[in-house]
């Protein structure tokens, strides 16, 4: 997955979010529209239709971001890119949270049916079958588009939409990690069986999705064996992150930016002890996410959370 500002290009901002497009999708756009040619009269159709695709994909990453947003989780960025878009999302380390901020990208899409569908029956209506077919069969291919990439997200496939969902609900009953270690084995032999399907129809773009879906798994099973040894470390009492509530492990787990010592920023109070540099702003091990160190001390005794700044790494 490309990061933004490696080749990306800024587009524009909108509700506080930062819209990049990698530039290789310039690239796929040049082969994927030419690819299209004969459904259209003139070219230009073919290219609409290319743009109001990723139109369709970058509305179903603002339905991610403003969710997360919505339950408190940060979220600024929206990357494009050749095989979709992704939305650069970290909500509060709860399942509710993390279930809505990952189920609102698909029903983006499923709000969108009826008016795609409503609007192919107008032109149907107005006769643009006949008098304008292409804007007729341009309506035509959003509806199919889109419900082919509702279905494609759904699909139980970590780290499909489908397969994210299925974490968060397991996540109510199984814990953070093992949850996510279920649905990356899950997603794992799912991923395979699309490997099956993509070389059997031939189809480099999918073998090359697929290829994505089982590197993304194997991160996630990775990712889950360190929250499953994270959740044997032995904990500190009297703070607390006032994102995921979670008090923090005992040990150097905090490294100083200056001169690159590892050290426990609550044993030290916030100073590394061996160059001096003070960190009063400490990132959660758990959630990512950082916050002053007196608001640690106060979530500890009152469970009042805290706005979110910058953190040494």
């Amino acid at each position: 997955m490309p990061r933004v500002g490696q080749g990306s290009i800024h587009l524009f901002r909108a509700a506080g979010i930062d819209i990049y497009l990698h530039w290789s999708w310039f690239v796929v756009a040049v082969f994927e529209i030419g690819s299209r040619s004969g459904r259209y009269s003139s070219p230009i159709w073919n290219t609409l239709e290319y743009i109001f695709l990723f139109g369709i994909v970058l509305l179903h990453e603002f339905g991610h971001a403003l969710a997360c947003r919505q339950v408190g989780g940060t979220a600024d960025r929206i990357m494009l890119w050749p095989l979709g878009g992704v939305a650069y999302v970290n909500p509060p380390q709860r399942p509710g949270a993390t279930l809505w901020s990952i189920a609102a990208g698909p029903l983006v899409n499923v709000a969108l049916l009826p008016v795609l569908a409503a609007a192919g029956w107008m032109g149907r209506t107005l006769g643009w079958a006949d008098t304008r077919p292409d804007a007729y069969h341009l309506l035509v291919w959003l509806l199919i588009i889109n419900g082919l990439l509702l279905c494609f997200n759904i699909l139980p496939i970590y780290p499909l939409d489908g397969g994210q969902i299925l974490r968060s609900l397991l996540w109510f009953f199984m814990g953070r990690a093992r949850s996510l270690m279920v649905a990356a084995v899950f997603g794992m032999f799912g991923a395979v069986c699309f490997v099956a399907y993509a070389l059997w129809r031939g189809s480099s773009w999918l073998v090359l999705m697929a290829a994505f879906m089982l590197m993304s798994c194997w991160n996630g099973m990775k990712n889950a064996r360190s929250l499953l040894r994270s959740e044997k470390l032995a904990r500190r009492f009297g703070a607390a992150c006032p994102g995921c509530g979670t008090s923090p492990p005992l040990g150097a787990f905090w490294k100083c930016n200056a001169c690159g010592k590892g050290f426990d920023t609550f044993d030290t109070h916030a100073v590394c002890p061996k160059c001096g540099a003070q960190y009063p702003i400490t990132m959660c091990i758990e959630c990512r996410r950082s916050f002053p160190m007196d608001n640690w001390i106060a979530q500890a005794f009152s469970g009042v959370s805290a706005g979110d700044s910058a953190d040494p790494k």
